[in-house]
């Protein structure tokens, strides 16, 4: 009972910190530099890298794209540098896919461990700002929607795969994970993706229905790879910064892996409109 309080009191402040940043640009940015800095440190530990340069990047990286249209009048090159670190982004995204599914261990050599801390964590928290400036202008909704999503899609993953599941989905990594709950997680996403779209104005219903599934695809996966490092570092949590919830990557890991993946979406119902 004791750590079920303490679970959910730490749950609660976790969103109402991110929640409460969303009505003002500049401490919601300010909230996901912390968030980066901390996840940074989490998953440093998890793959042995000992350097402070995945902070100076992170950074670099982080600052200048959140704030390069306050820098540069107009904002010159923006567009072009966003789409190139878009694709290196999800480049990279893919070989941690191909490595979560053909190799036993992911690979850790030294010039990928600051790859990977460059292009997987610090790439995903400057698109998850660039996901509430999507349109060049601040609209936090399509942020807090996909948070929605990602958390709808983990709690009855869980909930029906506690209940439910039968056919593990990937026992190797994450035992506890099943078919049934994956199916159950995606199906509930798509449902809430609807009350989405009620409830703000901002994208019509079938782009909300498909971010669902984007969400729950690569949130997953996302999550797969996150354990698979765990794993690697035979440690269960990435932290203890969250009182009976582990670490800030357990808790991100998921919308870290997808923002790309729904900021290239967001960007391309752009330029089709």
């Amino acid at each position: 009972m004791k750590e079920t309080i303490t679970r959910g009191i730490s749950g609660l402040l976790y969103v109402c910190l991110l929640i409460g940043s969303l009505f003002w640009q500049h401490a919601l940015i300010a909230l996901f530099f912390v968030f980066g800095l901390i996840c940074m440190t989490e998953f440093k530990k998890l793959i042995q890298l000992k350097s402070v340069i995945p902070y100076i990047v992170f950074s670099i990286l982080y600052f200048g794209f959140a704030y390069w249209k306050l820098i540069t009048e107009p904002s010159t090159g923006y567009s072009e540098a966003l789409q190139i670190l878009l694709v290196i982004t999800i480049f990279v995204l893919l070989i941690l896919i191909k490595d979560l599914f053909s190799e036993k261990t992911i690979p850790l050599f030294s010039s990928k461990r600051f790859i990977i801390t460059t292009f997987y964590l610090s790439s995903g928290f400057v698109f998850l700002i660039c996901i509430a400036n999507v349109d060049q202008k601040f609209t936090p909704l399509l942020l807090l929607g996909s948070f929605i999503l990602v958390w709808v899609n983990d709690t009855f993953a869980y909930l029906v795969g506690k209940n439910f599941g039968k056919q593990k989905l990937f026992p190797s990594i994450s035992p506890k994970k099943t078919v049934e709950g994956f199916l159950g997680g995606l199906f509930f996403a798509c449902i809430v993706s609807y009350f989405i779209w009620y409830f703000t104005d901002t994208l019509t219903y079938t782009h909300w229905l498909i971010l669902g599934i984007i969400v729950s695809v690569f949130g997953t996966i996302g999550d797969l790879i996150e354990s698979k490092f765990k794993r690697q570092a035979n440690v269960k949590d990435s932290g203890m910064i969250m009182p009976g919830h582990g670490g800030l990557l357990d808790r991100l890991d998921s919308i870290i892996f997808a923002a790309p993946f729904i900021f290239l979406y967001l960007r391309l119902i752009t330029y089709v409109s």
